[in-house]
């Protein structure tokens, strides 16, 4: 009965309700604006007053989070001192790339041909209807089949120039390419090699057992199995610096016109794509640090990066910034440094024993030499540290969605990051 009643009364049932709702519609909502209004304020106060009293406390958590991710950089680099060496290596790779292109360039430079013409019709009698002065000749057969005599006989075919084939023009944009290529491979290199060393320390549970060898482990590979993840991710970035080279190009050639449109499209065109580098380099280099630790390929790998900073932007923000701020502090501290010693020692302020120094009238310019020399090698080795840093810092955002602190899944981290994010590992 009950059910049968609902179903006949459900029409006049919603029927009424549908009525009251629309005549009460504008007072309810009417009062609801009203309402909304008057809180409002008072809401937007206490969510204002609730933010800013917790976002210091926010910041000052990520910052001490930061502070405790940044101690184990230093000693996974102190358990595997050899990673301070290996910058060495990728740098002789580069240098042998440069000195291998600047030969290729000077090769393809000197290919050329050399480019006969006609002369020697002066006379004006010379009648003959086979050539014209200025033609183009060939030397080897220019005598056998010219037929010319009598007062044509001064007639020869002499060196004119040397002309470089099209395909030479071709063959030094490939050349161009080749060296981006190959210095982006160098580099992706050695990113890889440190990533799968410091990988392998954090994820070592007890870190006395890190193998001696981790970082020719490593290395081996490395070369193994990931030439081809390195080389399709310096392509996309070496295709990416080819662009923008020939955007140079071309705005060095606009250059002369004076039209504000061109200039403003090839200003967009040049900042889109130098974002876009930069974007690209921060890509691979996540990329290459997820394929050191899972072994997956490239776009996976940089999938799987991507998605898991920006599961946790705010903490990546935070590592990146005051990471990048102490490594460029450091830099800046060993160059001043060793600029104020080599200055003091040139101006004769400091004296070295069983040393004589020669005189110099303009003793800025080595101190400038230095200060460049002592900042390019800084930044070196520097960026073992910075590698080091985002390496273990990924491996540790691992560590916190992969694990539970159980017998089955303990966590890696280190127990002041356990301490600072209130976990532990279960125990036996």
């Amino acid at each position: 009965m009950a059910g049968v009643v609902s179903v006949k009364q459900a029409p006049q049932v919603w029927g009424m309700a549908g009525v009251v709702s629309v005549k009460q519609a504008p007072q309810v909502w009417g009062m609801a604006g009203v309402v909304s209004v008057k809180q409002a304020p008072q809401d937007w106060n206490m969510a204002g007053v609730v933010s800013v009293k917790q976002a210091p406390q926010d910041w000052a958590c990520q910052i001490h989070l930061q502070r405790n991710c940044v101690a184990p950089n230093f000693r996974a680099v102190g358990s595997i001192t050899s990673t301070l060496i290996f910058p060495l290596v990728p740098w002789v790779l580069e240098c042998g790339v440069v000195a291998y292109s600047i030969a290729t360039a000077l090769y393809l430079a000197s290919c050329s041909d050399p480019v006969y013409k006609i002369t020697g019709i002066t006379n004006t009698s010379c009648v003959c209807p086979e050539i014209k002065d200025g033609d183009i000749c060939d030397l080897n057969i220019f005598n056998v089949t010219t037929n010319c005599t009598g007062t044509c006989i001064g007639v020869s075919c002499q060196f004119f120039r040397y002309q470089t084939p099209r395909t030479i023009d071709y063959l030094h944009a490939v050349n161009i390419f080749g060296f981006f290529w190959g210095l982006f491979f160098v580099s992706a290199l050695g990113e890889m090699i440190l990533a799968a060393t410091f990988a392998t320390w954090y994820w070592t549970f007890h870190k006395s057992n890190v193998p001696f060898f981790t970082l020719t482990i490593s290395a081996g590979r490395t070369l193994r199995y990931h030439l081809g993840t390195l080389a399709f991710g310096s392509l996309i970035l070496a295709i990416c610096r080819i662009i923008r080279v020939i955007l140079e190009y071309v705005n060095h050639k606009l250059s002369k016109y004076d039209n504000v449109v061109v200039k403003a499209c090839m200003c967009c065109l040049r900042c889109f794509f130098w974002c876009l580098e930069s974007f690209i380099k921060f890509i691979n280099r996540n990329a290459y640090i997820m394929c050191a630790i899972h072994g997956k390929n490239f776009c996976r790998s940089a999938k799987d990066a991507f998605n898991l900073l920006m599961r946790n932007v705010v903490r990546v923000f935070v590592v990146d910034k005051v990471t990048d701020f102490l490594l460029f502090l450091g830099k800046l501290m060993i160059t001043a440094g060793v600029v104020a010693l080599a200055f003091f020692v040139f101006d004769g302020k400091v004296t070295i024993p069983e040393t004589k120094l020669p005189t110099l009238n303009y003793y800025l310019l080595p101190v400038i030499i230095i200060a460049v020399g002592t900042y390019f090698i800084a930044c070196l080795f520097f960026n073992v540290y910075a590698m080091a840093v985002d390496t273990l810092f990924l491996c540790f955002l691992e560590d916190c969605e992969r694990n539970d602190g159980s017998l089955e899944k303990p966590y890696f981290m280190s127990k002041s990051l356990m301490k600072v994010l209130h976990k532990k590992n279960k125990k036996d």
